[in-house]
């Protein structure tokens, strides 16, 4: 069975009506299915309005505990909440979860190298057999960025992350196709160009941007998890719009070994 794992960006889940569509797209889309959802913009407006100051390094947002009640209020409530009843609307039956949701995902805090992150979890391990049974009943799992470490504690994971690891949990069960999707057509190499679209990153050509720093800064952690889930015996990668998903040949960037 093949199993499709989609995963969207910030930017496609803060417009109203660009989310409407990226729902009606993964709605649509034939087969068994996961949704991964951050929704870090909508975490930092909530702040600014409750005088929580966010701080980032390195495009990473440091979690202390007033940041963690936040996001698990974003990511876990409002953001989760509002997609999987927009996605009932379009007759696709999901249930909304993070990571402490049926033992899914268990993560530890990132070890302090030059910053203390704070809550923030490194995926363990992903609960793949619990995923299976959903899916193989016709439920759509609708995941947040959001780990557990088995004690009690949540913590902030990277969604791009919590995409590729429950791609390689499945890999061994399913034909895994992963979807990082976003508000580009692809992998750009210039970014004033929005359709100068490179079609095809294997580790060959990857190395060689990374020394025209063509790919930098929030794309490099993005094609790390790329890399790690085709290593890991996922079938196909793909970075593009959410129109790829509906229509055959739309221009995205297909990632290779």
């Amino acid at each position: 069975m093949k199993v499709s794992i989609i995963k969207i960006g910030g930017n496609l889940i803060e417009n109203e009506a660009v989310l409407d569509k990226v729902l009606q797209n993964f709605a649509a889309l034939n087969g068994a299915k996961i949704l991964v959802h951050g929704g870090g913009k909508l975490a930092t407006q909530l702040s600014e309005k409750l005088q929580i100051e966010t701080q980032m390094v390195d495009g990473r947002r440091i979690t202390n505990k007033e940041t963690l009640d936040v996001i698990t209020m974003v990511y876990g409530g409002l953001v989760s909440k509002n997609i999987v009843a927009k996605l009932q609307a379009n007759g696709c039956n999901a249930l909304g979860m993070s990571g402490a949701d049926l033992n899914s995902i268990t993560s530890v805090k990132r070890p302090v190298k030059t910053h203390d992150f704070g809550f923030v979890g490194d995926v363990t391990q992903v609960n793949g057999s619990m995923y299976s049974l959903l899916l193989n009943n016709n439920i759509t799992p609708v995941c947040c960025a959001i780990s557990h470490d088995g004690n009690g504690q949540l913590f902030n994971t990277n969604a791009d992350t919590i995409a590729s690891e429950i791609a390689i949990a499945l890999a061994n069960t399913f034909d895994v196709e992963l979807y990082y999707c976003f508000e580009k057509k692809g992998v750009l190499r210039s970014i004033e160009d929005e359709n100068s679209v490179i079609t095809e990153i294997n580790t060959q050509s990857y190395k060689q941007l990374l020394n025209e720093n063509v790919i930098a800064d929030g794309m490099l952690p993005k094609l790390h998890n790329c890399f790690n889930a085709l290593e890991k015996q996922v079938s196909k990668v793909y970075i593009g719009s959410i129109d790829m998903l509906s229509a055959e040949n739309q221009l995205k960037t297909t990632i290779t070994l």
